[in-house]
């Protein structure tokens, strides 16, 4: 199982550069340095759930026959990221208002083998008695409009008494590794139109995200006659 864990850059607001129509939102320099402190809370949230599910991984890895889990992934938003959110919520460029409105500041994301897999880590993450999920959204079974499917939930997490007991919420994304592919690329390509990606290029992302869907089905047939075999 391999692990990718990457923080985007806390120390500046420089973007990537995107075919933008307006100048990308930007942190005032105040609201930025009480951004940067506020970012320290969600540091550590993400680091408990980084723990638990290396905890799984090696549980996996111990006990079962085939570990399901692929790799995992870290990050925390980049100030820039954050401000376009606000911004496209219509929301104030301020730290306050995106500590109260966004939910994936800190985020993890679980990579696994099948499909059949998704759900039974969620179950486990959800069964974790000190997290509370406070969002569920399955876009497994109900794709977006895109073609992007995920399971997505979202669990608050107590950092401990330094933060006097508060709360921090990380977004948790299990997907395959065929569909963590397809949002790559269609991450890629609608940064590169600035979020406006041309009809056709939409049907044909659409389009591979069905071959890629039926891709994980057949692959999981391919596991459970090999399974049959070795019985």
């Amino acid at each position: 199982m391999g692990e990718v864990c990457y923080t985007e850059n806390i120390s500046g607001q420089g973007g990537i550069g995107l075919n933008r129509s307006r100048p990308a939102a930007r942190f005032e320099i105040e609201e930025f340095e009480k951004l940067k402190d506020s970012l320290v809370i969600y540091r550590c949230a993400l680091k408990i759930i980084e723990t638990k599910l290396t905890n799984l991984n090696d549980y996996y890895a111990a006990f079962y026959e085939g570990n399901p889990i692929e790799h995992f992934a870290y990050r925390i938003k980049s100030p820039e990221s954050i401000a376009d959110k606000l911004r496209a919520k219509n929301l104030p460029i301020t730290a306050e208002a995106a500590v109260a409105n966004l939910n994936d500041i800190a985020g993890a994301r679980v990579i696994c083998s099948y499909a059949k897999n998704i759900r039974e880590i969620a179950d486990i993450i959800r069964a974790q008695h000190d997290l509370t999920i406070v969002s569920e959204k399955d876009y497994v079974s109900a794709p977006k409009v895109s073609g992007y499917r995920s399971y997505h939930l979202v669990a608050e997490v107590k950092p401990g008494i330094l933060f006097d007991g508060q709360t921090c919420p990380v977004e948790i994304q299990i997907r395959t590794s065929a569909m963590d592919f397809w949002a790559s690329l269609e991450h890629k390509v609608r940064y590169k139109y600035g979020g406006q990606v041309p009809d056709h290029l939409s049907r044909e992302l659409q389009l591979c995200a069905e071959k890629i869907n039926e891709l994980d089905d057949r692959m999981y047939l391919i596991q459970e006659l090999v399974e049959l075999v070795n019985e």
